[in-house]
């Protein structure tokens, strides 16, 4: 997972600063420098799970919170590869057919998708 460390820094630093704390009281807080929090605020350092807990846990908000849009745009990135990968697929599979048998394919998938939707989601 890519982390955007100059968007978690601007997160830890608006969170900071709602909570009306300075970079030295936050590092008191999450037992770690107050160089440390000027450098992670920056982006000038990556920080690691355990010291971004602590700095979550004396923001009191959830590592979601602090991570953002990371974890969601991560897993679009990933969502898009892997519809972008079954659509070649797809272009593979009916390459070297005709009109009619591409409509044809086209309409079965569309009369059959409702009917896999609905069985995947009682299975789920």
């Amino acid at each position: 997972m890519e982390i955007d460390y100059e968007a978690l820094g601007r997160r830890i630093r608006l969170y900071r600063k709602k909570r009306g704390l300075t970079q030295q009281a936050l590092a008191s807080l999450a037992k770690i420098e107050t160089s440390n929090v000027s450098h992670i605020e920056r982006a000038a350092t990556k920080v690691g799970l355990p010291t971004l807990t602590n700095i979550a846990n004396a923001l009191d908000v959830t590592l979601d919170d602090l991570m953002g849009n990371n974890i969601k745009k991560n897993r679009k990135e990933r969502e898009d590869k892997f519809h972008q990968a079954h659509i070649e697929a797809i272009r593979q599979l009916l390459k070297d057919c005709d009109e009619k048998i591409i409509e044809l394919a086209y309409a079965l998938f569309e009369a059959q998708l409702p009917v896999i939707k609905k069985e995947f989601k009682e299975k789920s």
